[in-house]
């Protein structure tokens, strides 16, 4: 697959423009973002990857379109946990209901470029040494059992070191100033909560990435592939956040559906490792199979929930979803309040004075 240079930039371009648009057309308006809203903004983001696949489809042929379908589809799926940590982290910086679009939209964007990174070296690796892929795999299968264990552990919103750093050495209020990224307080130009909950929101993404990229490039080793199909699924992510209510919490076996497709993916490119590196008579799976196996345990994910849920209305309390709602209720302004006064300032100083 020969992608040109300017296929990149306008790709690029393309992504740029369609995330400006977006928050010009959103967030012009800061407002509580509804359901009936991000339904039809989810709908958009499926219809733009449809449409790029169509694209991949006339320009590089169907088996590469094949690849972005199942790399789309595997990373939109992955990234349903990454909502779960994304409630969390909100909840815990207390951020405002009409400012959380604005916030995961500029987080997702700083957990593409992150992305963008990797996938980079991913494919820089791949391409010097196919022994690569028996990482990837062996990190994947890992992943799977760590993941098929897992029963919606919290994630500390503090734990990040990016925002410990930040916290330590610049100026931060406990307070919101609007959407505004800094204020000026007594003299002095201070951090607001909104661009730390961002950089949390993007760099905590990262830990996500390590295993969902290997993932996609069990699909395609393909790096423009793997980047879009990354694209679209982090800018539909943020939408399909305020769609959480009531829609997954009856899905309570979504992680052992994930863990299923990852330990697949995992096999896979242990297998592709042993053709290319060895004589051995390794069977090959072929991306139209690997599609139907995740579209396939997706599906029976859901509909086994469902029909266990019907069954025993109590198993709603272990969802990932009502786990994740619990944790954030318990982290309610916990990252506000662990932010230090500087320099002995009053922890009252920066809150507006009534009347």
């Amino acid at each position: 697959m020969n992608v040109p240079t300017w296929l990149w930039i306008a790709t690029i371009g393309g992504l740029v423009g369609i995330i400006a648009l977006d928050l010009i057309l959103v967030d012009s308006r800061p407002h509580v973002f509804g359901p009936r809203e991000a339904t039809r903004w989810v709908i958009f983001y499926i219809a733009l990857a449809v449409a790029f696949a169509g694209f991949v489809f006339w320009y590089f042929g169907a088996s590469y379109a094949g690849q972005f379908i199942a790399g789309y589809i595997t990373e939109y799926s992955l990234s349903v946990d990454n909502l779960f940590v994304f409630m969390v982290i909100l909840s815990a910086f207390a951020v405002p209901a009409e400012h959380r679009h604005r916030v995961l939209l500029v987080g997702i964007v700083i957990a593409l470029v992150l992305r963008g990174a990797l996938i980079l070296i991913g494919a820089e690796a791949i391409a010097r040494f196919a022994g690569t892929f028996f990482l990837f795999g062996a990190l994947l299968l890992y992943t799977a059992v760590k993941v098929w264990r897992s029963h919606g552990e919290e994630p500390d919103p503090e734990g990040n070191a990016l925002i410990r750093w930040l916290e330590k050495r610049v100026p931060t209020t406990r307070e919101y100033h609007g959407a505004r990224l800094t204020v000026r307080l007594d003299g002095r130009r201070h951090v607001t909560p909104m661009l730390l909950v961002m950089l949390a929101i993007g760099t905590t993404d990262l830990l996500f990435a390590i295993d969902s990229i290997p993932a996609v490039f069990g699909l395609t080793k393909e790096a423009y592939l793997v980047f879009t199909a990354n694209a679209f699924a982090l800018m539909g992510l943020r939408q399909l956040f305020f769609l959480l209510d009531g829609l997954f919490s009856k899905i309570i076996y979504l992680n052992r559906g994930l863990a299923i497709i990852l330990g697949f993916i995992g096999v896979k490119l242990v297998l592709e490792a042993l053709g290319e590196t060895t004589d051995l008579p390794v069977p090959h799976v072929s991306i139209l199979v690997s599609l139907a196996v995740i579209v396939g345990v997706l599906a029976a994910t859901a509909i086994v929930s469902l029909v266990a849920v019907r069954r025993n209305p109590a198993l709603l309390a272990t969802s990932p979803e009502s786990e994740a709602e619990i944790a954030a209720a318990a982290d309610r302004g916990l990252a506000l309040e662990d932010l230090e006064p500087e320099d002995g300032q009053d922890p009252q100083a920066d809150r507006p004075t009534p009347g």
